[in-house]
């Protein structure tokens, strides 16, 4: 595991190996001038005790303060490099997360969860921005810094070199010792905002409901439990940080002590010069930082490494439904033609097909009603047909091609679906109208709007088509939404228009009104799903499903008359509609 992470984290440095070729250099650099420094501390206090010369030290002053300043500009420049590619790779990383989740199918993200989405693509890309920026840099830093001044701490004094630095493997115990357990608790934080964020997410979405039912205390209490949790683990992971990063500072600065102690029995007895012992004193001040920075290094590490793991959990998930390698895109124009030959749909875990070799044929222009009982399997032929669910090889066709061997992006270019349940975004009316085809004319947009019997809604509100619907279409009522809905799909260039009871919010004389204008326009096939057989009634065939097989066919006025499910579905409207009214 360890090696796959190092893995990734190569696989995001390697298209900055060059700027971090730079960093590196620049970092390097630094760290030869923070050992200069200390080296040339020596010599000048070393040369002072033949004399004092203001000339001396006016001039080995400015030269420490020109090697003081040189580090500090390299050193930011090397931290900008560093930080930069962070930065860069924060960016690209989202940006990739963005475009694997829009190829996702819906299915899957319902599942996952918009909230845990959301915060693996902010918070944890984050995470992952400052193990590639700080903490390399902070681990670079660290290494360099070693292996650079232990050898000249040794060129000076051995014994005290070793003596003062032998308390630094307890550093490295403990770091191993706190390690585990901090990993595991960054991990339950993480899982516990997903949550707290899923919550949020849900509730926002369904506030009409929750208010509908009275739920806000329900609500309330669920989130502050949720809350608690995350706050309970925060504790837990900051008690465990504030026990470790004192320990490894208290542990450092022992060293410091230790080489006081000896030092003076050394310079006494001539091993060392006051030179040589400030120069030691410098260089172990100088690994006490990075030492003690070692702790907060190695938790944004750890943070980073979950954050991996959450984020690479979501590239490593693959769309079930995908081009096939023999798809191809359409080169001749659509007429409209849809066939299915014994069409077999079965959802996972379910015990029967949804849909049980359906079998039908349609006709370029025709406007047919697909009907049926609850369950049926209307729903699941309208996502047949758009292959937002996957389907054999060989069973559904468009103008006799299968449309397995189809490219998605084309397939969908000409068959258009409204749902039943119409999605709109936070947007104006009429960018909702052209989500299809957002460089269409005003004149298309409005006409859109006239077919879907929507026109006379808009210019009753005072900002027409730049009414703003809100969330999910919110300032909407559910007709004017499906309605919304349904303009989008007529605006776009498809030879077919799938409607999966699209019209169940729309009163029956707006809904005849809006038949009528579909059915005047030859140019594409429509197909209706719907529940209200009055709707059918209108149409130029009726299919009538059961159990995932088409048990009846014809018009409304023979069917009507014949003994069946159609018949029986249509007393039992017919008396329902009595009753109501």
């Amino acid at each position: 595991m360890k090696n796959l992470k190092l893995k990734v984290i190569f696989k995001y440095l390697k298209p900055y190996k060059k700027e971090f070729l730079y960093g590196g250099i620049a970092l390097l650099v630094v760290n030869i001038l923070s050992i200069l420094i200390p080296l040339e501390v020596k010599n000048i206090i070393d040369q002072l005790k033949d004399g004092f010369s203001s000339s001396f030290v006016i001039s080995k002053s400015l030269f420490l303060m020109f090697l003081a300043t040189c580090m500090g500009l390299i050193r930011l420049f090397s931290r900008q490099i560093v930080f930069g590619i962070g930065r860069k790779v924060e960016v690209n990383l989202r940006q990739k997360l963005f475009d694997h989740l829009l190829i996702q199918d819906p299915d899957w993200i319902q599942k996952k969860g918009s909230g845990d989405i959301i915060s693996r693509a902010t918070s944890d890309v984050e995470n992952i921005r400052r193990l590639l920026g700080f903490t390399v840099l902070s681990l670079c830093n660290i290494v360099l810094a070693y292996s650079l001044t232990i050898p000249s701490m040794l060129s000076i004094n051995k014994t005290l070199t070793v003596a003062a630095l032998m308390i630094f493997p307890m550093i490295l115990v403990i770091v191993s010792l706190f390690g585990g357990r901090m990993v595991s608790q960054r991990k339950i934080q993480q899982e516990s905002l997903s949550k707290l964020s899923d919550l949020i997410q849900e509730d926002l979405s369904g506030i009409s409901a929750i208010k509908i039912y009275a739920q806000e205390e329900a609500e309330k209490k669920q989130f502050n439990n949720y809350n608690k949790v995350y706050r309970n683990s925060a504790i837990k992971l900051a008690r465990t940080a504030s026990t470790l990063f004192p320990l490894l500072q208290g542990i450092s600065s022992i060293s410091l002590l230790i080489l006081l102690g000896l030092g003076t029995s050394q310079l006494e007895n001539g091993f060392i010069t006051i030179g040589g012992l400030v120069a030691l004193i410098l260089f172990v001040e100088r690994l006490v930082f990075p030492t003690a920075l070692l702790g907060f290094t190695l938790n944004t590490f750890q943070l980073g490494q979950v954050s991996l793991d959450r984020v690479e959990e979501i590239f490593q998930n693959n769309p079930k439904i995908t081009d096939k390698p023999k798809a191809k895109f359409i080169k001749k124009k659509v007429k409209g033609t849809i066939e299915a030959k014994n069409l077999k749909i079965k959802y996972e875990g379910a015990k029967f097909n949804s849909l049980n070799r359906l079998n039908f044929k349609i006709n370029p222009g025709e406007l047919i009603a697909i009907v049926g009982p609850v369950g049926c399997g209307k729903t699941t032929l309208a996502k047949s047909l758009g292959r937002t669910i996957e389907i054999p090889d060989g069973q559904l066709f468009l103008d006799d091609i299968d449309i397995t061997n189809i490219k998605l992006r084309d397939l969908r270019k000409h068959i258009a679906i409204v749902p039943q349940e119409a999605f709109l975004f936070t947007s104006t009316i009429s960018e909702n109208l052209k989500f299809g085809d957002p460089k269409a004319s005003r004149n298309v947009v409005k006409n859109s709007a006239v077919n879907a019997g929507l026109i006379d809604d808009i210019n009753s509100f005072p900002d027409g088509f730049k009414t703003i619907v809100g969330e999910r279409g919110i300032t909407l009522s559910g007709g004017q939404r499906q309605r919304t809905a349904l303009g989008r799909a007529l605006l776009v260039d498809a030879s077919v228009v799938v409607l999966d009871d699209a019209l169940a919010s729309v009163d029956n004389k707006t809904a005849a009104k809006i038949i009528e204008e579909m059915r005047a326009n030859k140019s594409k096939t429509i197909l209706m799903i719907s529940h209200q057989l009055s709707v059918a009634a209108t149409c130029d065939r009726v299919l009538v499903m059961d159990q995932g097989k088409i048990v009846q066919e014809g018009i409304h006025k023979d069917l009507i008359t014949t003994n069946g499910l159609y018949k029986n579905l249509w007393e039992r409207e017919i008396a329902t509609n009595k009753i109501v009214s």
